[in-house]
């Protein structure tokens, strides 16, 4: 017996060559057969072409496309053929008495297979499926998912009355023809955003450009594939976005940090370098070959889209930057880039585009040894994310096929996102194209993780509204400007408002969504960016200001995001009208009442913050661990307890400002003897203070 497994057909089809058919209940009892009851322990025998069958899952029909056969069906549970049989069975599912006619219609024409292909035109893709028929091809019948609906190409839809299946991705309705042409608008955004940054925010990045550049982590040997290639692909992005606004003496800082960092992973003494799995053909993390709870199940083929987009989208700039690297480099990288993003059918060593699955229109992130009971994808961003760093790769090696076929794999993932990933709660429940008709899904504003038999807002590591959501929008890159539509933005943050205002949420989940929602409303995504002090390990200071800066139509974009006075000033309680003491020092004391005795303050830059350095004594102020003492001028370099957020203070008069300690969001107040202490928990609990310039 063969059967053809063929994706889209309301069929199963059997073609027997001498064995006897027996077709086994998998729902209870058989409970009618060819319109015959069937009560405990009897069977029937029915010949013809035709039968419709009962049991607990509901109605089947079984047709024979070659003549009469002779079934007996027994209450227990079995269809058996009373004969060996040559020729084709086909069984449907049938949910209305409406559907037979069409079924009955076309049930002669049945796919034997189906090959997948594609063609460009300048920024226009075709993805073709093209099913072999035996019968007429213009009748073969098919089902839809809302994603080929919308894309197909002059179709040929009967009446979504005639046929329809509700599955996990919403309905499926007929198609007939054995062509599919599904077209797509191929991204033309490849390095950075097609505008430049808004003019109101250019100081402020070029600063974060130079912080973070100066400030780079020490490169140290990977742990993992995942975190170290997502801060490998963070801070590439700091010598595009240096390149965009003309500070070229930025980028070769960047370029060596990433060549130093990369090198790791060409050390054989490392913790996680690649290896060559020969049983399935690809590159793993050498640590997790005979252990799936290694690097995510790396070893097992879990996540390798997530995971070799940034290694790709890293190496492809230094690629852009450095010849004689690419020359020595480039060809052990192009493994990463065939193990997940390869069009040939003729490559002995790795599969075809791994991860992707063309039919269902998106990729899966499950590999070998999935406990997650099936195939699954949580993260479409790192999806997208992974062919893109394919797109980065092939343009700067100037390999125009991959570059196409990149475009291709990030428009049809991003195309899967906005329809599967992304929920709607005002969308019509009964659009032909509604994937979740259900209300109270919608109402999620996004699902967390879509598998083969499931999908919902849910993840398997978190509960968190804004984890669900920002795990769907990392990382955020030039190219997700498409992804990023502002219906679904403005949902997004209007679901997970009550989290975004709660301090003790994650930054790095709240900033990637603020950054999908400055696709809806720019101004108030830069103000609420300007409260962050942490970015994760994919995202950066930097990147950030650069996406809210760029997006389309934006103007004054930053001016009226708040950030910390810069210059040379004294610090003076408003309570008291007392200066922070010079004669106090390390300690910072609210005791003087005569500017002459003042301590000079040195303010400057930090992302979303900036520093306090005595002048007389060249140290920075920092905060205190316990919260219990008095903040001091006694380090000599400034790190994470060295960053204060200055800020004007709600409801007081202009000039008055409030200090919050970034590192453990506490505000600073007052003592009684002037102590300036991080001990406030809300802005309303902390000290007002003038900067009075020096």
């Amino acid at each position: 017996m063969t059967s053809y497994l063929v994706p889209g057909s309301p069929y199963l089809t059997f073609s027997y060559s001498g064995a006897t058919p027996k077709l086994t209940s998998a729902l209870g009892p058989i409970t009618s057969f060819a319109g015959k009851a069937l009560g405990s322990g009897a069977s029937t025998t029915v010949t013809g072409t035709s039968f419709q069958v009962v049991n607990g899952a509901g109605t089947y029909i079984i047709y024979s496309l070659s003549g009469a056969v002779s079934l007996t069906a027994s209450n227990t549970g079995t269809i058996v053929a009373g004969a060996q049989f040559k020729g084709v069975l086909r069984v449907v599912k049938l949910n209305s008495p409406s559907h037979k006619a069409i079924l009955d219609q076309y049930v002669a024409n049945y796919p034997t297979g189906v090959s997948t292909d594609y063609d460009f035109n300048g920024d226009v893709g075709t993805l073709r499926f093209t099913w072999t028929v035996t019968g007429n091809a213009a009748n073969l019948l098919m089902l839809t998912w809302p994603h080929h609906r919308i894309k197909m190409q002059k179709p040929n839809f009967p009446p979504m009355s005639s046929l329809s299946y509700l599955t996990t991705k919403g309905y499926m309705y007929p198609a007939l023809g054995n062509v599919w042409n599904l077209v797509y608008n191929l991204p033309t955004i490849i390095w950075n955003a097609p505008r430049t940054p808004d003019a109101s925010c250019t100081q402020n990045l070029v600063s974060g450009l130079e912080y973070e550049i100066a400030n780079l982590p020490a490169v140290t040997m990977p742990g993992d594939f995942y975190f170290f290639g997502g801060r490998l692909a963070a801070v590439s992005r700091l010598a595009l976005i240096a390149e965009h606004v003309d500070r070229n003496d930025l980028v070769q800082p960047v370029i060596n940090w990433l060549k130093d960092s990369i090198g790791y992973m060409f050390n054989s003494a490392s913790t996680a370098v690649p290896a060559y799995e020969t049983g399935w053909g690809g590159i793993i993390n050498r640590a997790g070959y005979n252990n799936a709870w290694i690097d995510y199940g790396n070893g097992y083929y879990n996540d390798h889209h997530f995971h070799y987009g940034y290694f790709l989208a890293a190496a492809a700039v230094i690629a852009k930057h450095d010849s004689g690297w690419l020359n020595k480099f480039g060809p052990t990288i192009k493994w990463f880039l065939r193990d997940i993003v390869n069009p040939s059918r003729n490559d002995p060593y790795f599969p075809v585009t791994r991860c992707r699955d063309w039919f269902a229109g998106h990729s899966w992130a499950s590999g070998i040894a999935n406990g997650g009971g099936g195939r699954d994808q949580e993260s479409v961003g790192e999806a997208v994310n992974g062919y893109y760093g394919a797109l980065l790769w092939a343009d700067a090696t100037s390999n125009a096929e991959i570059k196409n076929y990149a475009r291709l794999l990030i428009a049809t993932e991003q195309h899967a996102a906005q329809v599967y990933w992304h929920l709607y709660p005002t969308a019509s429940a009964t659009g032909r194209d509604q994937p979740y008709p259900e209300q109270s899904l919608r109402d999620l504003v996004t699902i967390g993780n879509v598998m083969d038999w499931q999908a919902g807002a849910w993840l398997f590591w978190g509960a968190q509204k804004i984890e669900i959501a920002a795990i769907q929008i990392l990382p955020v890159t030039p190219v997700n400007e498409y992804m990023y539509d502002p219906a679904w933005a403005q949902a997004v943050h209007d679901y997970t408002i009550q989290e975004l205002n709660n301090a003790t949420y994650g930054d790095e989940w709240k900033s990637v969504i603020y950054l999908a929602y400055s696709q809806a409303n720019p101004v108030v995504a830069a103000q609420l960016s300007s409260s962050l002090t942490s970015w994760g390990t994919g995202n950066t200071f930097s990147n950030q200001l650069y996406f809210l800066s760029t997006r389309p139509g934006a103007s004054n974009v930053c001016a009226s995001a708040p950030s910390n006075p810069i210059g040379n000033f004294y610090i003076q309680s408003v309570t008291t009208n007392s200066y922070v003491s010079a004669s106090t020092l390390p300690n910072l004391i609210a005791s003087s009442t005569s500017q002459n005795l003042a301590a000079k303050f040195q303010l400057a830059f930090a992302p979303n913050a900036g520093t306090m350095k005595a002048v007389s004594t060249n140290q920075f102020v920092t905060a205190d661990i316990s919260g219990s003492f008095t903040i001091s001028a006694s380090r000599a370099t400034a790190s994470t307890w060295e960053v204060f957020i200055i800020r004007p203070k709600h409801g007081a008069p202009s000039g008055v400002y409030s200090i919050l300690a970034a590192s453990n969001k506490q505000y600073v107040t007052l003592g009684s003897n002037g102590a300036l202490i991080n001990n406030g928990a809300t802005e309303s609990n902390s000290a007002g203070f003038r900067l009075v310039s020096t």
